[in-house]
């Protein structure tokens, strides 16, 4: 069985845009550039022919990739499950109890995860770890170092 992608309905657009971009005009403009690279000559000697076979093959894999996600997608919607509970699109705030530090993240589909800007991944040990958990319940988060608990302080829409 295929695996289900889970993504709100922003990035499903961003994700359609993009597949549209790169049938279209990319896909042609990397032809061109393999065309023009042909006529340099020797294709055995030819760097400029083999960087543009290099492009080419990262754009079909890129969008094989976005039409396996596409086939095989679920809409995140905003008003699934009980609101006081931690799920896909709650942005929460934690506080680490061994610390005291406090933070905010996103949960997140996994296409869609972006940890440096606070867009955790629901697949991660951490997105795991706080689904389905309300405020002022421990998650347990299983680490390299160790376990590590997070009270769940906020949860917002």
């Amino acid at each position: 069985m295929a695996k289900e992608y889970k993504l709100s309905a922003e990035r499903l657009e961003e994700l359609k845009t993009e597949l549209n971009y790169l049938k279209t005009v990319r896909e042609k403009e990397v032809a061109d550039q393999i065309k023009e690279a042909r006529s340099f000559g020797d294709l055995s000697e030819n760097s400029e022919y083999d960087e543009a076979k290099n492009v080419q093959g990262k754009l079909y894999s890129r969008i094989a990739e976005l039409e396996e996600i596409l086939s095989n997608y679920k809409v995140i919607e905003e008003n699934e499950a009980d609101p006081n509970t931690v799920r896909i699109g709650s942005k929460i705030t934690v506080t680490d109890v061994a610390t005291g530090d406090e933070e905010t993240y996103q949960v997140v589909g996994s296409q869609e995860a972006d940890p440096m800007n606070g867009r955790i991944s629901e697949e991660s040990p951490f997105g795991k770890a706080l689904l389905g958990k309300a405020i002022g319940e421990i998650a347990v988060v299983e680490a390299p170092v160790g376990n590590i608990e997070y009270k769940v302080v906020a949860i917002q829409r």
